[in-house]
């Protein structure tokens, strides 16, 4: 007999990123700031004589320790993980039974959709407004009538550059019965976290991620911050050495370099205003042509009469950005990118 995949693995495909040398990249929502040769020299001699015969250690408490001061949190509250779609997994394995529902909202971040279908949860998905804003107490009705056992989201929103804010979020929270993972990959970039009063709430997990304003995508690491309650839970549901020693002393260095963090994260909040603004521009003399919408992260995002025409265009002009159906999510990037960007994208649309 010949073996066969079962139903829920058997059409996947593998994720397929923008591949090709293309000299800009402003698609993967990485940060354009470079670490430092101070920072490196710090991380190259704390690593050149590590215990690499020897397991890393389990709950990496170093480096949540170091996270936790960063943020101004209990370090028992964190978990960290092989970068946040690692913890998004290890929730849904912790947090659902099989066929129970959870929710995510539309748009936004395909991978909670993905991965709900692998742990065999049913997964539902609420419509955002026309104008890609949310109705929370359309939602708080729709969580509750339908029975959810998990709501998970981004905030601010990625890929729609939109954010909730503080009070609407509680308001939220405290009106549903399921568990909310609340996705603050993007938060760094505004005001409107609730990082510090997570352990108010019973039912409340937070995401953080060291892609964006850290610089570290490719050391991949993401935090979980929720109640001693949920932590413990995430902890004994986790791999036991799930994030290698390298990254744990990479991250460790680089969440104790508070300057360096604010520093970038300010030219990254500046590099968004500038795109914004020139994007801006444009759809004042091109509305017809396009609209731009407000954003509180480190990218753009633009509604197209052809998005697919323009993202084209933009490749062979050796600019990727991401394409998401009528929609472009731009990624601010450095001063020089922005300005070639702009400048390929004037001469397209």
């Amino acid at each position: 007999m010949t073996y066969q995949l079962n139903n829920k693995i058997k059409d996947l495909q593998p994720y397929d990123p923008i591949t090709g040398n293309y000299s800009i990249r402003l698609d993967a929502n990485e940060s354009f700031c470079q670490i430092p040769k101070q920072v490196v020299s710090k991380i190259l001699e704390a690593t050149a004589f590590m215990s690499y015969n020897r397991y890393p250690d389990s709950l990496a408490a170093e480096l949540c320790r170091s996270f936790a001061a960063h943020y101004g949190v209990r370090q028992e509250m964190v978990t960290a993980g092989n970068g946040s779609d690692e913890l998004i997994s290890v929730i849904y394995n912790a947090f659902l039974m099989k066929g129970e529902a959870m929710m995510t909202l539309t748009p936004d971040f395909s991978m909670y959709r993905f991965y709900s279908s692998i742990v065999e949860a049913k997964c539902t998905e609420y419509q955002k407004s026309s104008d890609l804003s949310i109705d929370v107490d359309d939602l708080v009705a729709c969580v509750n009538k339908n029975n959810i056992k998990m709501l998970i989201f981004s905030n601010p929103c990625n890929p729609t550059s939109l954010g909730l804010k503080k009070a609407d979020v509680r308001r939220l929270i405290t009106s549903v019965n399921a568990l909310v993972v609340l996705d603050e990959a993007y938060m760094d970039f505004w005001t409107e976290s609730l990082l510090d009063e997570v352990d108010s709430y019973d039912n409340l997990i937070i995401l953080r991620t060291s892609s964006k304003a850290f610089g570290m995508a490719g050391i991949r690491l993401g935090f979980a911050v929720a109640n001693l309650t949920l932590t413990n839970a995430i902890k004994a549901v986790k791999s036991p050495y799930n994030v290698n020693s390298l990254t744990q002393m990479i991250g460790s260095i680089i969440l104790n370099e508070n300057e360096l963090i604010h520093t970038a994260t300010a030219k990254i909040i500046t590099s968004r205003e500038m795109l914004y603004s020139e994007m801006k521009r444009i759809e004042n003399n091109r509305s017809d042509k396009m609209q731009v919408y407000p954003s509180v992260t480190n990218f753009v995002f633009i509604k197209m009469n052809n998005a697919k025409k323009m993202y084209e265009s933009l490749l062979n002009d050796g600019i990727a950005v991401r394409l998401i159906g009528d929609y472009l999510r731009i990624t601010a990037g450095s001063e020089k990118e922005n300005a070639e960007l702009v400048k390929a994208f004037e001469a397209s649309i």
